[in-house]
């Protein structure tokens, strides 16, 4: 038994939870770095060829618009051309995964099988003639000991990583700005062609 305790306690428990654990906090970062590559490369394009300064990257949708005729006395209806300007980042969901929850199991199950075994085993014989005057005497013994013994340690080790992910609400910062985002879609009718 004292050497079932030996070995539970030469495991290394820091690489069997800590491990997981690194690896969780390094995909928490990686999705945050995935997040802020995403803004970069898609919401903005370079505003000059050198990659200096970047501007924010709209969608234009253009599309006609029936409005009132811009002739006084004029109440019919004119055909115009209006330009929307929409931003790209607020039309797309940004990837924004955070770990909820995680699980580690770790199991040790270690048997220990232990057999002795001894044997002893003790013979003797022995035979008295006589003959006239002379006794012949005759006797033998053997002695036989078999000890056997075995040892047996079984090892089982399993770990158990569970990882449930979700779609995070952005933060608060950069909810803000999406805000503004959507504040910032502009339509821009062009002037409506005044009848002959």
């Amino acid at each position: 038994m004292a050497n079932l305790v030996q070995e539970l306690n030469s495991l290394d428990f820091s690489v069997y939870i800590g491990g997981p654990m690194q690896a969780a906090i390094k995909a928490q970062h990686d999705a945050s770095m995935s997040q802020v590559n995403f803004i970069k490369e898609v919401g903005f394009e370079e505003a000059d060829g050198a990659g200096t300064a970047s501007k924010l990257r709209y969608v234009d949708f253009v599309y006609k618009k029936s409005v009132p005729s811009a002739v006084e006395g004029n109440d019919s209806l004119v055909q115009s051309q209006v330009t929307l300007s929409v931003p790209l980042l607020s039309m797309l969901t940004i990837p924004a995964l955070r770990i909820d929850e995680m699980t580690i199991d770790f199991n040790a199950k270690l048997n220990s099988v232990e057999t002795q075994s001894i044997a002893s085993e003790f013979q003797g014989s022995a035979s008295v003639s006589a003959k006239f005057w002379k006794v012949k005497f005759n006797a033998s013994a053997s002695y036989k000991k078999t000890s056997s013994s075995t040892s047996t340690t079984e090892k089982t080790y399993t770990l158990g990583v569970h990882v449930r992910a979700v779609n995070d609400e952005l933060p608060a910062g950069l909810s803000r700005i999406m805000d503004m985002l959507e504040d910032a879609i502009v339509a821009t009718a062009a002037p409506a062609a005044n009848p002959a």
